[in-house]
């Protein structure tokens, strides 16, 4: 990202979420990996990355 960018860190369900303020679209992004360890209550790291990579494989494959 360029130019003014802030980056913060979000808490949900008392988990940390990273977030990246994008002044160009005014729009907070926040980090899919961060998401989907609160969600399946995950707290390791190669666990998440593996279920999100499988999560997206089956929407691309769904989608087509």
């Amino acid at each position: 990202m360029m130019g003014n960018t802030k980056t913060s860190i979000r808490f949900f369900d008392d988990r940390e979420v990273r977030a990246v303020w994008d002044e160009q679209n005014a729009k907070w992004w926040f980090s899919v990996l961060d998401i989907v360890a609160v969600l399946t209550d995950q707290d390791d790291y190669a666990k998440t990355r593996n279920y999100w990579k499988y999560l997206k494989a089956k929407l691309k494959k769904r989608k087509q």
